[in-house]
Formats: C-alpha cells, structure tokens, sequence
C-alpha cells in the first residue's frame, strides 16, 4: 500500500499510519529506515511519484479509449461517426498504445499493496482494501448505470439484478457482464488481494514475500495449461507477474537489491511480457514491440524509483493528483465514450477530448472529496467496530 522504532512510541506510530493508510490510501514510506547519526531512524521520503504514475497510467487509459482505440476496418465501433485515426491522425499511433496503463496500475499495486500491509494485521489489510475499493466503486457503478439509461449509444445499462450483482465486485466470478467495461480489471486485484491477505496474516518478512512470489509465480504458469478453472482463478495467470514485478521491487526498495530480488524481477518481465501478445489481440490497434519498450521503460522507471533515485521529487500535490486516478478509472470509458457520442458533431474534436478529460478529473475530485473520503470514514469505523465485537466473542 523489519522495521525499527523507539518502543515508547510503537503503539501510537502505528495507529498513526493505520489512520492515514485506511482513510486515504496514502504511499507511506518504507517502514524499515536506515539508523540516523543520532542512533534513531531516518524516515524515508514518501514516493510522490508513484502518486503520479497512477494518474499517468489512467490518463494513458483514457486516452486509448477515446483517440485510440478503432481503425477503419472496425466500422461497427465508430464513437465519432467516422475511423478516429482520421481525427486525430498524429496523436493515434501512440493513444493506440495507452491499454498498457492497466498493466502499469497492476505493476504499482503489488509495490504499494506490499509497502502499505507491512506490520499490520489481516483485519487491517481488509478494512483498508474494502474503504478503499467499494465507495468510489459504488458510486461509479451507479452513476454510470443513470448516465446510460437516459443516453444509450455505444453502451445500454444493464438489467436491475445485474445492476445490483455489480456492487458486490464480483460479477466477473458469477460470469456476469460489468456496468462498464474496465471493471474487469477490479477481478485480477481482488485475486491479487485475498490471497495476499494469506501471507500478510502470518506476519509479512523478506522470506515470506520472496516465497509468495516463487509459488504464485509457478502456479501462473502452470496454470493456463491444466484444465482446473479453480487453478486458474486463484493464479490468475494474466495478471500475476505484473503483480509480482511489484512485489520484488518493493522488496528491493525496503531491503536493497540483490540478485534474488534481481531475478524475480527479470523473470516476471520475461513472463508479463508473453501476456502483452493476448491484450493485444483484444485492442487491434498496436504491436508486440511497442509494447515492451514501453512495458520496459516503465519498469526502469520503477527501479529507480525502488532504488531512491526519484526521492528528491517531494511535490505534495502529487499526492491529490493521484487520488483521483481511481475513481478517474471507474467514470472515464462508459461514460466518456457516451458524451464524445452525443457531443462529437457539435463540438470540434481537438476541444472534445481535453474538455472531456478536465470535466472527468473534476468529477473525479468530486468524487473523492464528497463520497470517498467521508464513506471510507464510516465503513472504518463501523468495520473495525465489528472486529472487535468479534474479539469480544471470542
């Protein structure tokens, strides 16, 4: 989302971070600080420029929907009427390549899933997970939903009762459709998270997370091929190495790189690379090669920042920045292709599209300010209030 502090303080450090963890979703530093002169700890920068690749990677997402997406050999896909590499005939070559923010996100996630569930208990990865995912969510669901029963075009709202499944996330599990089409994503995370949940209830070490690496790595692979569907949906085959990328750069910026570390990371490149082939299939629109530079570079990128090499960058508004990207993702595709739709004849497509990106982030911000924030407060407490009714049980 090991470690040393005076004794005095631990309790009060901890709830300290559990607050600003839950309750925002923050990118707190390592918690395992190098000693400082003094014989304390030295507390690492917070990584502000993770906040900013995720809203990067949304914004690659966005992109890629609304200028990038459709050739003029896909006529029945035309959400301005007419191919829109004939719009915006030098800005499509690289909008087509956008999708890969997905994988970007899944990249991230395994960084800050591992960074922000150190130390802590499984109820608190839980309460953090189900605050952070579901009010947006829930919101966005049926936002959505209203937006396409009063303007059907590219996409129709769906029935009441697949309507209702949808706000339980997990309509992709029951073979059900999504309100909007990039919540697939939201079913690779939540796999991500219950299994990891696994490991962080035993109490998360270097050892521990090396290991969950090594054998999810070796049940994705094994498991496209096997026949066992449950395999399948526990390995999570297309998304698990970029989870795990995640995971061993984490581990190298907690603990230093070494060639274990090195070599997770090599071979999950080696791995999600072979993924990239499949999604591109699904878009039509880009290539292999392309692909992986940009898959590369990117996790080049994480390196450096793994290593410290982006720790000067300490722009605080990044941190804002970055919690828009969520619900950012949720509204952008359903309804950003619906307004371009209705909008696209009236209005000049070089003023559409950015108009159309500002007014999301608006919404976004909107909706974090007015429905994340305060929701999440309330499920927290009511959670946590329920777990320890539970203790008091026991």
């Amino acid at each position: 989302m090991g470690h040393v502090i005076q004794a005095g303080g631990v309790a009060a450090e901890q709830r300290r971070q559990q607050h600003q963890l839950i309750e925002h979703d923050t990118l707190p530093s390592a918690r395992r600080e190098p000693p400082s002169a003094a014989g304390g700890t030295r507390r690492k920068p917070r990584l502000y420029v993770i906040d900013a690749l995720r809203l990067v990677a949304a914004l690659m997402v966005a992109l890629h929907h609304y200028i990038g997406t459709y050739r003029a050999n896909q006529p029945d896909n035309l959400i301005w009427g007419r191919p829109v590499s004939e719009i915006f005939p030098s800005l499509f070559p690289s909008a087509t390549y956008g999708w890969i923010g997905v994988e970007f996100f899944f990249v991230i996630s395994g960084f800050v899933i591992c960074m922000s569930s150190w130390g802590r208990r499984a109820r608190d990865f839980f309460v953090s997970r189900v605050i952070r995912l579901y009010p947006a969510y829930w919101f966005a669901v049926l936002f959505t939903t209203a937006v396409l029963t009063l303007w059907p075009a590219q996409f129709t709202a769906l029935p009441s009762v697949k309507v209702i499944l949808n706000l339980s996330m997990l309509q992709q599990g029951e073979g059900a459709p999504a309100v909007d089409g990039v919540y697939w994503t939201l079913w690779s995370e939540l796999r991500f998270y219950v299994i990891f949940m696994l490991v962080v209830a035993t109490g998360l070490t270097y050892r521990k997370v090396v290991m969950f690496c090594c054998v999810w790595g070796a049940l994705a692979a094994v498991a496209p091929n096997s026949g066992v569907p449950l395999l399948v949906t526990v390995a999570n085959p297309e998304a698990a190495w970029f989870f795990i990328a995640g995971l061993a750069l984490y581990l190298m910026h907690r603990f230093g790189q070494d060639l274990l570390l090195w070599g997770i990371l090599g071979l999950a490149w080696v791995m999600s690379q072979n993924q990239l082939p499949a999604r591109i299939r699904v878009e039509k629109v880009s290539s292999w090669s392309g692909s992986l530079i940009l898959y590369t570079l990117f996790l080049l990128l994480m390196v450096g920042i793994a290593l410290g090499l982006t720790d000067r960058i300490q722009w605080k508004w990044l941190a804002t920045a970055g919690s828009l990207s969520y619900p950012f993702y949720l509204l952008h595709y359903a309804i950003g292709t619906t307004l371009i739709h209705y909008l696209h004849e009236d209005i000049d497509a070089r003023l559409l599209v950015p108009a159309l990106v500002v007014a999301m982030l608006a919404l976004s911000w909107l909706v974090h300010r007015f429905v994340e924030v305060p929701l999440a407060r309330k499920l927290k407490q009511g959670l946590t209030s329920a777990f320890s009714r539970l203790d008091a049980k026991h």
